[in-house]
């Protein structure tokens, strides 16, 4: 079917397998993912993968069965895990997504700002999970390179 795979790293809770089964259209419940789950193709990291630095040589050995990395921001967050320019360290097209951007509390400028420090030149995006806005560009972006 698709050609290539994309990694999905973030911290615990913004939303990466929630993203993942919306990307899929798969409106199965969602749970906490333990280890590397791939679904179809995604890749969908646990959150502790990105936020402790020993598991940073998993992700990066994982990325090389991808195509594409997609960093996740949860827009309700107020502050950014990974190191600054963290991106760079894969050899692949890097994305940024924005998620939860329809919660109360969200602060999209504060996210992207935060998103830029990773991934100072990708192309960022906006997604709800709850209302889809977004999704339908994200997936098409996704498909253009995979």
């Amino acid at each position: 079917m698709k050609k290539g795979k994309v990694m999905i790293i973030g911290p615990i809770g913004s939303g990466k397998s929630t993203l993942t089964k919306r990307l899929l259209e798969d409106s199965s419940p969602v749970t906490k993912t333990q280890a590397l789950t791939y679904m179809d193709w995604i890749i969908d990291t646990p959150g502790e993968y990105s936020e402790n630095p020993m598991f940073y040589r998993s992700l990066m050995a994982t990325s090389l069965e991808a195509k594409i990395l997609l960093v996740i921001q949860d827009a309700t967050r107020h502050h950014q895990l990974l190191p600054p320019n963290f991106s760079q360290g894969f050899p692949l097209r890097s994305f940024g997504v924005i998620t939860k951007i329809d919660h109360p509390d969200a602060h999209i400028e504060q996210a992207v700002q935060l998103l830029r420090q990773v991934l100072p030149l990708s192309e960022i995006f906006q997604v709800s999970s709850v209302t889809l806005e977004g999704m339908d560009e994200l997936r098409e972006a996704i498909l253009k390179v995979i």
